[in-house]
């Protein structure tokens, strides 16, 4: 998928062992991303399964990327990765924030969820979220669609703006524009967002 924004030509790349690279280097300029995070939390039922502080996550992401367990999509700029959308099924991506209230409120698991969004520091208030976003469903649609959850920040009733680097998920918003509907509150300040993406 090419689009441009802002005439610039940026294109969607799966996350993969081929594109791992371009994924390195843009955590690598985020010093590990969130405290050294590697978004590997999302992926993690316990912590046996990696090995210490951000060296030991981003040998985990590795592993999970050439096993075929993490995906997302990446936003391309050339050669180099400028933002991206983690996706997967819930048995890659168990653990999500209020997991007790959101397993207390779950009926039907999706088929998909969104559990982050990142945008490199450089290109962010550009519409590159929603890019990455619109990405992350296009690879579903192609795996053969399903049923899509996301988590996003609800500040619908928020007066005090929130900097935009504690969005990993982007707004409620955001998500409604892309087609998703509310469905609960997960949490204080977050929310369970649906859609359902049909087969490419």
């Amino acid at each position: 998928m090419t689009t441009e924004t802002n005439e610039t030509t940026y294109r969607i790349e799966p996350l993969s062992p081929e594109t791992w690279p371009a994924f390195d280097a843009m955590v690598q300029r985020h010093n590990g991303i969130f405290g050294g995070c590697w978004c590997v939390w999302f992926h993690l039922d316990d912590d046996t399964e990696r090995g210490p502080g951000a060296e030991g996550n981003r040998t985990f992401k590795k592993q999970c990327v050439d096993g075929g367990r993490a995906h997302a999509a990446l936003v391309m700029d050339g050669d180099e990765a400028i933002a991206w959308a983690e996706y997967g099924t819930p048995a890659e991506l168990p653990n999500i924030h209020h997991r007790k209230q959101y397993d207390a409120t779950t009926s039907v698991a999706p088929d998909y969820r969104i559990t982050c969004v990142f945008v490199d520091r450089r290109h962010r208030r550009q519409g590159v979220t929603e890019l990455a976003i619109k990405g992350a469903l296009d690879l579903i649609a192609q795996a053969g669609g399903g049923t899509v959850e996301s988590y996003p920040h609800d500040l619908t009733n928020q007066t005090k703006k929130m900097s935009s680097s504690f969005l990993y998920n982007g707004t409620r918003r955001l998500y409604e524009r892309l087609g998703f509907t509310y469905d609960r509150p997960k949490g204080l300040k977050n929310c369970v967002m649906v859609t359902t993406v049909d087969p490419a």
